[in-house]
Order: structure tokens, then C-alpha cells, then sequence
């Protein structure tokens, strides 16, 4: 690996890919880590490939240490795939710490996104309701009014007169990419917020693969959402168990 000096975002490049207005879509860690396990099933269904890494002084100040004892930085990736439509998908470990580390990295991801003739961007996301969702659907928010329409054909929920905000990258990848001509839309799988939510990637990422016109096996995030549901049953069943055995407790009470 090339010699590199941090900067306050710093991208690395393993090659320069031959791209056609490449549509970004961004799938970092976030609520329920939607966003990074829909598009990580995405980049490994359709084999995309590894063109540029990214680092910045606002990640956590750690390393990663794998099976072999080798370290890494803390980073983002960024993925190519040519297609019908070409693509770059952006995941990674972890998203700005602060709200000026946010703005530096988003900026510098569009800069990636600009200089391929990027006028596309979606973003991935969970949307919190606090409660469990066995049937998540998926909400979105759009860069204009003509994207609302096209996206509501795909069963996308829109909040209406609720309002809201979209916090972290999801959200300023839009708002900045705006300003910069670019279009784009967040989707964003209901989720209780408290677990990983497997189940409400998959409907993220069938909805975004429609629209693509992408066709991909979902076989492994069912897998994934059953092993979490297993687990989720286990768990209510021993707290409804230890709360039986409270009530019985107390009755010996008085």
C-alpha cells in the first residue's frame, strides 16, 4: 500500500474505474443497521468490486484487529459494478463522530461521486418506531417532488404532514448532494431501533433492487432475519418466564 498522510478525510484509491454516471448508494452503520446490511448483501450478490478506501481524524481512535492478529484502520469503502445502470456503493465501519466530521466525510464522499459523473445518490436507513415491526415498510424522503411520485409506484411511504429530519450521512448525502445538482432519495426499513434488523433490510433492498431493475437472491438475509427472530423469541420467553416467576415470588409475600 501506498505511503499515505491523514488529512481530515483522506480516499484512497486501488483503482480508477470506467464508470457511466455511476448512481451512489450509501449504507452505513445506523438504526437497526439497515442501511449497511442491505447494501452489503448487495455488494455481495451482484460481486461488486473494491475501488477506493476512506479515512478520516473523526472516526473512533482505534484499530480493528482481525483473526490473524493484523491491524487495520477504522475506514469507509467504496464499490463499482457495471451495469445497465453503473453503480458505486459506499459502506463501512463507522460514520463521523461529530457533526463537523460528518459534513468533512460527506463532502469528500461526493467528491468521489462528482468527479464519476454522479447525478443519483440513494441512501439506506432504518427509521425507529420504538416498537418491534414484523412487517416493516419502507419510508422515504426524496430530493424533489417528481422522485416522491416515482418512488410511491414502489410502495414507499412518505410521512406527509408529519415532518422529520434524517440524521448522519443518509441525510446530508442528500441536502449536500442537492446543492450540488445532484437528485436523490433516502429509503428507510421500519425498525424497533433496539436490534440488528435483518428482516427490514430485506425490504429496503427489495425495493431499491426494483428500482434498479436488479435481480438478486434473498435467500441469505431471510436466513439472517429468521436467526434474529430465534433469538428475539428465546429472549421474550425467558423474561416472560422470570416475570411468572416474580409474580409467584410475591404471592409468598404478606
Amino acid at each position: 500500500m501506498e505511503k499515505v498522510r491523514m488529512k481530515e478525510a483522506t480516499v484512497v484509491y486501488l483503482e480508477k474505474p470506467d464508470l457511466k454516471e455511476p448512481i451512489l448508494i450509501e449504507g452505513l452503520p445506523g438504526v437497526g443497521n439497515v442501511g449497511k446490511i442491505a447494501i452489503e448483501h448487495l455488494i455481495d450478490e451482484i460481486k461488486a468490486k473494491k475501488f477506493a478506501e476512506i479515512y478520516s481524524v473523526d472516526f473512533p481512535p482505534q484499530v480493528i484487529v482481525d483473526s490473524d492478529g493484523i491491524v487495520r484502520l477504522v475506514k469507509n469503502e467504496l464499490f463499482y459494478w457495471k451495469g445497465e445502470k453503473d453503480l458505486i456503493m459506499l459502506t463501512g465501519d463507522y460514520q463521523g463522530l461529530s457533526s463537523k466530521g460528518q459534513y468533512i466525510l460527506a463532502e469528500a464522499i461526493l467528491d468521489v461521486a462528482e468527479e464519476f459523473g454522479t447525478k443519483m445518490i440513494y441512501t439506506l436507513g432504518g427509521y425507529g418506531t420504538g416498537v418491534e415491526v414484523e412487517h416493516p415498510k419502507v419510508r422515504g424522503a426524496a430530493t424533489d417532488k417528481e422522485l416522491v411520485e416515482e418512488l410511491k409506484a414502489y410502495g414507499v411511504v412518505f410521512r406527509g404532514e408529519e415532518g422529520g429530519g434524517i440524521i448522519g450521512a443518509s441525510g446530508l448525502l442528500l441536502g449536500l448532494g442537492k446543492m450540488r445538482g445532484m437528485r436523490g432519495a433516502c429509503l428507510m426499513g421500519e425498525t424497533s431501533g433496539y436490534i440488528v434488523d435483518p428482516n427490514s433490510a430485506r425490504e429496503v433492498i427489495h425495493i431499491l433492487t426494483e428500482i434498479l431493475g436488479i435481480k438478486i437472491s434473498f435467500s441469505r438475509l431471510d436466513e439472517k432475519a429468521e436467526e434474529v427472530k430465534r433469538i428475539t423469541d428465546r429472549i421474550k420467553s425467558i423474561e416472560k418466564t422470570l416475570s411468572e416467576k416474580k409474580d409467584e415470588d410475591l404471592r409468598y409475600i404478606g
